[in-house]
């Protein structure tokens, strides 16, 4: 009997808390299991940088806040067969998209010019760091995303239904997530 071929899978975090990786950990044991049906590619987990051209599913949580978001974003879909948004700040740009309703240059002059402890404040004018968008976007604004679980987090149970299903019938293409997938 020949081995099954494992799962690529690629994650990363964008701009959000990084609860929906934590979430993905409270599956706990059950990781050690999974392992066995998917290997992780570019993620948090691995600290690999980079995201291979033969992922199978690439699962991103986290909104559009800078430029390097809307890059990495565009890696994960040009190079993710499959594509899921993961919880409430992927799917709807969740807390950072608070923001929206201010301008940019009003948020950045609190922050940086008027807030209490800040003595001779300067707005950050390095080229190493990333442009700041106007707004915060949910992905599907700028990709394709193939499947949506929302949450915020969703759950380690939700999680590993999810990843049940995309090891048992990774093949089905509709948009329910996790129930069809």
């Amino acid at each position: 009997m020949t081995e099954k071929k494992k799962l690529k899978v690629a994650t990363t975090s964008l701009a959000g808390c990084f609860g929906c990786h934590m979430s993905f950990l409270d599956i706990d044991e059950r990781l050690f299991t999974l392992l066995e049906h998917i290997e992780f590619d570019r993620s948090p987990l691995t600290d690999i940088k980079t995201c291979s051209p033969d992922c199978d599913i690439g699962i991103i949580e986290g909104g559009l806040c800078n430029a390097e978001n809307v890059h990495v974003l565009r890696e994960f879909r040009k190079n993710c067969k499959i594509l899921i948004a993961m919880g409430a700040c992927a799917i709807n740009g969740g807390l950072p998209a608070q923001r929206n309703h201010l301008p940019l240059t009003t948020i950045l002059e609190e922050v940086y010019h008027t807030s209490p402890g800040l003595a001779n404040g300067m707005i950050p004018n390095d080229p190493e760091l990333p442009l700041p968008l106007n707004q915060v976007h949910p992905i599907h604004e700028v990709v394709k995303i193939d499947y949506f679980m929302p949450g915020c987090p969703p759950s380690g149970r939700r999680n590993l239904e999810g990843a049940d299903r995309s090891v048992g019938r990774q093949g089905a293409r509709t948009r329910a997530w996790p129930d069809a997938l």
